[in-house]
C-alpha cells in the first residue's frame, strides 16, 4: 500500500467493503486516492480519464497569478486573442493523445509536408502499420521503404515491414515489380 494522504487507510478501506458486503479481497493501492474514488471502483460505474486544462486569457493576469497557476498539473496557459502558446498547446495535445505524424514522399517528388498521415499509438508503429493506414492492399505488393528523419540509420534507409517509425519521419513506399 502506498503512502495515503487523501483520508484513505485499511480502516475506511476496510467500512467500504463491509458496506458493500465483501468479506474476503486483497486490495493493493498503487496511488494515494480518495474514498470517493475508492467507492467508485468497487462500484465499477466510473472512468478516470486523463486531462488537460487550457487556461485561455493569460494576457489579463498578473505574474503572481501565472505563479499561481505553474503549481497545478496537467495545464497550458494561452491568449487566442494574441496566439500566445498555441503551438505549446498543439505540441501537448500531439504528445499527450500519442499521435504522430508520418510525412509521405512519391518517387521523384518532394515530401508532403501538408497532409501527414497520422497515426495513434503508445509505441513506435511498424511499416506494416502505416502502409495499412494509407490502405489495406498495400502491403500484398509491397518490396521495401525508404525512410527519412529520426529513425532512420542513415539518410535514406532501405527498411522493412517491421523498421520502426519516428514522429516526422517521411516514407516512400517501393512496390514489387511486375
Amino acid at each position: 500500500m502506498c503512502a495515503q494522504t487523501k483520508g484513505m487507510n485499511s480502516e475506511v478501506c476496510r467500512v467500504v467493503l463491509k458496506e458493500f458486503k465483501i468479506s474476503c479481497a486483497t486490495i493493493i493501492l498503487r496511488e494515494d486516492i480518495t474514498v470517493d474514488q475508492f467507492i467508485d471502483v468497487i462500484e465499477g460505474n466510473r472512468a478516470y480519464l486523463p486531462v488537460l486544462y487550457v487556461f485561455n486569457k493569460i494576457d489579463a493576469l498578473t505574474i503572481e497569478e501565472l505563479d499561481i497557476l505553474d503549481q497545478m498539473p496537467n495545464y497550458v496557459p494561452i491568449s487566442s486573442q494574441h496566439e500566445w502558446n498555441l503551438e505549446e498547446l498543439m505540441e501537448e495535445i500531439w504528445e499527450r493523445c500519442n499521435m504522430m505524424r508520418i510525412y509521405t514522399k512519391p518517387r521523384g517528388q518532394v515530401p508532403d509536408y501538408d497532409e501527414p498521415v497520422i497515426l495513434h499509438s503508445s509505441g513506435n508503429p511498424t511499416v506494416e502499420e502505416f502502409c495499412n493506414r494509407i490502405h489495406r492492399s498495400l502491403m500484398e505488393s509491397f518490396s521495401h521503404a525508404w525512410v527519412w528523419g529520426k529513425s532512420a540509420k542513415h539518410q535514406p534507409q532501405r527498411c522493412g515491414r517491421e523498421h520502426r517509425l519516428m514522429d516526422e519521419d517521411v516514407v516512400s513506399i517501393v512496390k514489387k515489380a511486375g
